[in-house]
């Protein structure tokens, strides 16, 4: 009876378990219903959207000098102040000082020439210094004996103490040691004029620098023998080619059509490819009062206000001639936009921002105007790319293709 009992409390499978048809059919159910939900959230995604063409510009820094830049020239950096420093003398190099970089005084030696036969010359000429200052005392001694013997011969002549003839002898021996002592006092001037012939012989074997400067380029070695004939910038003979780095300018090509346009003292901005991200001040130093009749411009020399260490000879650079001079705020560069790019949208002003093949809609805050752009105080970053002129049909999410 018991056993009747617990039986009866167990649960019958067979009667809940799907059958195989109806298990199948809701495996399809369910599969469906997962296929749809995937299928809207594309949907909603905007995966199965066309994408819009649309163009789009670079956020970047923008100096506000381009507002009033009159014309744009392009030039390279040149020393004023060059030179190809080379020996007068020839002679081989036993001694180099400097080397490409090093700067250099004034009078500094830059490099000295084997000077043993110039040396030997000026001890040679020195002691003939010697020799005629010597020659100069025997003869001053000669002529203070000769004039004694001529006083005491005139005194006993006019005592009829002597003859005519002693005087006579006595008086051209007087004669003889005045003429010795001029020919002697002009022996010792040819002499020091030789001493100083052969000094400065024995300097032209150190070559020194003729200005302040820095060392472009090392054109000899130790060893090399160097000549003074040819000596230019280019040429063997120089032993070194230095720069007055203190002169360096601009030298930019302006169209002659342009001219009207500048004027000595105009205010610039110079912009070196080397530093991308510096403007220097600068102003026209010079407009060079001749053409280029091959290239019909004129060549305009622009000098920095400001040096700085980064500014070498032969860079490339750009200059902008500008209309007035900048204040103090307009030397910093500003974030900009083209003002295509902006969507006026709830109060506020937005920019679409293309990420990829997709659209963020940002929300911007801009400042005054810079010519065909505007400034953008916050939520952009240079280098983003953003939407110009967006199509109406534009949205925060929308994907989006670059127009060729």
């Amino acid at each position: 009876m018991a056993e009747q009992d617990l039986s009866g409390l167990k649960i019958d499978k067979s009667k809940i378990a799907p059958r195989p048809k109806q298990r199948k059919r809701l495996y399809y159910i369910i599969a469906i219903a997962s296929v749809i939900a995937l299928l809207l959230i594309l949907a909603i995604a905007g995966v199965f959207s066309p994408a819009i063409k649309v163009d789009t510009a670079t956020v970047s820094l923008v100096y506000p000098s381009q507002v009033f830049t009159l014309l744009n020239a392009s030039g390279y950096v040149v020393p004023q102040r060059k030179a190809a420093v080379a020996a007068k003398v020839t002679g081989r190099i036993v001694a180099l000082y400097v080397e490409e970089g090093s700067r250099v005084k004034k009078d500094q030696i830059i490099a000295r020439l084997e000077a043993d036969d110039v040396a030997a010359q000026r001890d040679q000429a020195q002691a003939n210094v010697e020799v005629s200052r010597q020659n100069l005392e025997q003869a001053k001694a000669e002529l203070a004996d000769a004039k004694a013997s001529f006083e005491r011969e005139k005194s006993l002549l006019a005592q009829e103490f002597t003859t005519k003839a002693a005087f006579d002898a006595a008086e051209a021996r007087s004669k003889k040691a005045i003429a010795l002592v001029s020919s002697a006092e002009a022996s010792i001037r040819a002499s020091n004029a030789a001493l100083k012939g052969a000094n400065v012989a024995l300097d032209y074997t150190l070559i020194r620098a003729p200005f302040d400067a820095i060392v472009l380029t090392k054109n000899a070695d130790i060893g090399d023998i160097v000549t003074p004939i040819g000596a230019a910038a280019n040429a063997k003979a120089a032993v070194v080619t230095i720069a007055d780095l203190g002169s360096l300018q601009v030298e930019a090509d302006v169209s002659e059509s342009n001219l009207k346009e500048i004027k000595a003292g105009q205010p610039t901005e110079i912009q070196l490819d080397a530093v991308p991200n510096t403007r220097f001040k600068g102003a026209i130093h010079m407009v060079v009062p001749t053409a280029d009749r091959t290239k019909a411009t004129v060549m305009v020399k622009v000098k920095f206000l400001n040096m700085d260490s980064r500014i070498l000879p032969e860079m490339s650079a750009k200059v902008a001639f500008l209309s007035r001079e900048m204040n103090r705020d307009e030397q910093q560069p500003r974030l900009a936009v083209s003002q295509k790019a902006l969507k006026a949208r709830n109060g506020g002003t937005t920019v679409f921002l293309a990420k990829g093949s997709r659209v963020d809609e940002v929300k911007v805050a801009t400042g005054p105007k810079l010519g065909d752009m505007i400034e953008v105080k916050d939520g952009l970053k240079p280098g983003e790319k953003v939407v110009i002129d967006p199509p109406s049909k534009l949205r925060d999410g929308s994907r989006i293709k670059l127009a060729q």
